[in-house]
This record gives structure tokens, C-alpha cells and sequence, in this order.
């Protein structure tokens, strides 16, 4: 068994080792798309958005691009963001853990999370949502994944643990950060949406 190594030894959480996999696997696939361009119509044309944990950018970053917003990809795998930067030549990316990110030292009017969160812990999970807050334009929306449940497994991909604080704990972490939990939906994948609004 691999050992977990911390964020200081693989700051993509096993993620690089297996981007070969995970872009095969992700770039065949359009679960989540419609939720995505959904949460999008919320935002004024041409708004910015924060994609973390962008992996290649196919397909969360790629349809909010066909859309027409302007994309800044964030992920901790120098595979991933390498594909992400070939693929989107004029797109704004950082090979950055998002736990210790700087989301590039400004504010957006969305941010989106997909399929991210519940890699982190429990602590990782709630600072992020925390400077979320900080790194968000008033009227701002952030989107993201994780199970309604409170619960624990192993990823299926990397083996490592993931971990959802549940419904009622996002919600209150989102409320310390001065968010409001807007709306939750389900899609096609039966994955857990968490919309959340800045007042």
C-alpha cells in the first residue's frame, strides 16, 4: 500500500501520478456539464471565474470558456496544468496546491470546485471555503461538489481517503465565511452540488 505522503512531498495528493488515467477517464465524459453552464447563466457574460482543481480543464473549464467567461485554472499537478496550458494557450493557469494558492492575488465573480473538496481534510476543506470568501467580488457565486452525507472512503482513482463534512456542516462553515448555501442539485453522476451566494 502507497504511503500518503503530505502536501509537502505531492502537493497534487497523488494526483500526478495518475493524470494519465484521470484525463483519459474525465476527457470521455460530460457529467456535470449542464449543471456547470446552469450556474453560469447566474453570472453576468464575460464574468471571471476561479476553476480549482482544473486538472486539464475538459470539461468544467472548457465549457464555461464555450460559454464565454474568462477562465483562471488552478491545480496542483504539473501534468494536469501542462495539458490544461496546451490545451487553453491564452488562459490564465497556476500549478499550486489550492491549500496554500495565492487564486492569483485577486477577486472573481465565481469560483467552482468540482470534484475537489472532499480530497482535502476536514481543516483544508474549511479554510479554503474560507478564503473563498475573501477571494470573491460581492454578488459572487461558488459552486461546488461533495456528498450530502457526512462521510469517509477511498478515492477510487488515487486510493487515498476522501472525506465530505456533510450537508449541515458546509452549510455552517459557509455562513462563518460570510456565504449563504443559495442551492443544492444532483447531477446525471448523482454528484452532490453545493451553490453558494455572497450577499
Amino acid at each position: 500500500m502507497p504511503s500518503k505522503l503530505s502536501i509537502e512531498d505531492d502537493p497534487s495528493n497523488g494526483w500526478e501520478a495518475v493524470a494519465a488515467r484521470l484525463m483519459a477517464e474525465r476527457e470521455q465524459s460530460s457529467i456535470g456539464v449542464g449543471m456547470v453552464r446552469a450556474w453560469g447563466r447566474s453570472l453576468a457574460a464575460g464574468a471571471s471565474i476561479l476553476d480549482l482543481g482544473c486538472g486539464s480543464g475538459v470539461p468544467v473549464s472548457q465549457a464555461l470558456m464555450n460559454d464565454g467567461f474568462i477562465v483562471y485554472g488552478v491545480d496542483a499537478s504539473p501534468s494536469l496544468i501542462a495539458a490544461f496550458r496546451r490545451r487553453f494557450p491564452h488562459a490564465h493557469a497556476a500549478c499550486e496546491a489550492v491549500e496554500n494558492s495565492r487564486l492569483f492575488g485577486r477577486t472573481f465573480d465565481g469560483i467552482v470546485a468540482v470534484g475537489l473538496m472532499f480530497l482535502l481534510s476536514a481543516d483544508a476543506q474549511r479554510d479554503l471555503i474560507r478564503r473563498v470568501g475573501l477571494a470573491w467580488d460581492q454578488g459572487g457565486r461558488f459552486l461546488f461538489t461533495s456528498p450530502a452525507q457526512s462521510c469517509m472512503w477511498a478515492d477510487l482513482t488515487t486510493g487515498r481517503q476522501s472525506l465530505s463534512l456533510g450537508a449541515d456542516a458546509y452549510k455552517t462553515v459557509l455562513s462563518n465565511a460570510g456565504l449563504t448555501l443559495a442551492a443544492e442539485d444532483v447531477d446525471e453522476g448523482e454528484n452532490h452540488y453545493y451553490d453558494a451566494a455572497k450577499p
